[in-house]
């Protein structure tokens, strides 16, 4: 099972399509969004056209009409988690990992830092960067939204 790594949208489903595009064409099943899709539109063009499963934390732009989500429950075919969320991938016949994903970086460091993940993934700072903290992989994507800071 593949799965896709985005972080900070901020409304860009012009890029947004382009990274489902991919997704289609790499025959990608799930995808973890570490925050800032910016809005509720966002969420529901992001599960109008992926058909499979998404997992979303929510950044520092998610506040607003996003804020007031009933948490724990799954949105469509998203999973969304206020602070941080968990998951594992992977099956029985194959290595199953457990992965962590959050919107801010130090909070990714501490997830890292704990041992309990194989991998950390986060946003907020637009930049792609990938770093090992005792043996874990934390690692950010980069924006879809196409900002450069």
């Amino acid at each position: 099972m593949k799965i896709a790594i985005i972080s900070d949208v901020h409304n860009n489903e012009t890029n947004l399509q382009k990274v489902l595009d991919f997704c289609a064409r790499e025959k990608i099943g799930k995808i973890i969004c570490c925050g800032d899709l910016a809005s509720m539109e966002t969420l529901d063009f992001l599960n109008d056209n992926f058909p499979g499963e998404i997992f979303y934390c929510f950044g520092n732009m998610d506040d607003g009409q996003m804020i007031d989500y009933n948490f724990g429950k799954k949105y469509k075919n998203t999973w969304i988690f206020k602070d941080y969320g968990e998951a594992e991938f992977g099956s029985e016949a194959s290595k199953k990992y457990k992965v962590a994903f959050v919107h801010y970086p130090d909070v990714a460091r501490e997830l890292a830092a704990n041992g309990k993940y194989d991998f950390v993934f986060y946003g907020h700072t637009h930049k792609p960067w990938i770093e090992k903290i005792n043996s874990r992989t934390m690692l950010n994507p980069g924006n879809v939204a196409g900002e450069i800071y």
